[in-house]
């Protein structure tokens, strides 16, 4: 499924594994078979939400491996399924999807980067698969920010992003950083200041990484429902009502 590129901007979704370098997801209980399926809810309703972005390309990146390549098939055939209205002609005409060499988080952010400004994107905003709560509208704001600064910097509460966006090119190498770091955050957001590049910063969120923050998704998932908004994290919903149903 690949297509021409239709915009100037684009967001990349890039599919996380569950340990990349320094984090990884230690949910308690959900384990397993259990772990994969919320994961593949979450690259789909992160799919979903940015294909929501109609003045953006989605791009969706993955390493090349049997297991995430099943994981990320059955994603899109869920969303062909489901989707409807603008989504669905989204996933037919702004989305395409690309395979990654396994390697480490900064390099395969790297080549994100690089790959989406030699297509010619001018913007290119990238989000991990942890952070299905996301919501377009977000999106939409970060992608704003985006067109009056170099780069978007998503903080998360432990000093991380949660979202990196960067415009007019890739000028910043992101595998020349140590993702380990507990302090990556200010050390990039640093190297944007020293060669005089502008960056914003978007509130801070968080990626599903422990028991504690999935607690925190269920909230927000309620407050969505509750201020009439059914879509976003929908299928993360699902599958964890039938989890903890089981459990």
């Amino acid at each position: 499924m690949t297509v021409r590129k239709k915009c100037d901007t684009v967001i990349a979704v890039c599919v996380q594994e569950p340990t990349e370098d320094g984090s990884s997801m230690d949910l308690g209980l959900i384990k397993g078979d259990d772990l994969r399926f919320l994961h593949q809810a979450f690259i789909t309703d992160t799919v979903a939400n940015a294909l929501e972005v109609t003045s953006a390309d989605t791009r969706l990146y993955y390493i090349d491996d049997p297991d995430r390549k099943r994981l990320v098939k059955t994603a899109l055939e869920y969303l062909e399924k489901k989707l409807d209205g603008k989504r669905l002609d989204g996933l037919h005409d702004r989305f395409s999807q690309y395979e990654q060499s396994r390697e480490g988080w900064g390099h395969r952010m790297d080549h994100v980067f690089s790959d989406c400004f030699a297509a010619g994107y001018k913007n290119v905003l990238m989000i991990g698969s942890r952070t299905p709560t996301i919501t377009p509208t977000m999106m939409k704001t970060a992608l704003k920010m985006l067109k009056e600064s170099d780069a978007v910097f998503g903080p998360t509460p432990e000093g991380r992003y949660y979202t990196i966006g960067l415009s007019g090119g890739y000028q910043i190498d992101l595998s020349n950083f140590d993702w380990k770091s507990s302090s990556i955050y200010s050390e990039v957001a640093d190297a944007f200041t020293e060669k005089k590049l502008s960056w914003s910063e978007l509130e801070i969120w968080y990626a599903v990484e422990s028991s504690e923050y999935l607690e925190m998704m269920a909230r927000d998932i309620n407050q969505y429902r509750f201020e009439g908004d059914e879509f976003t994290a929908h299928e993360t919903e699902v599958v964890i009502e039938r989890i903890l149903a089981r459990l």
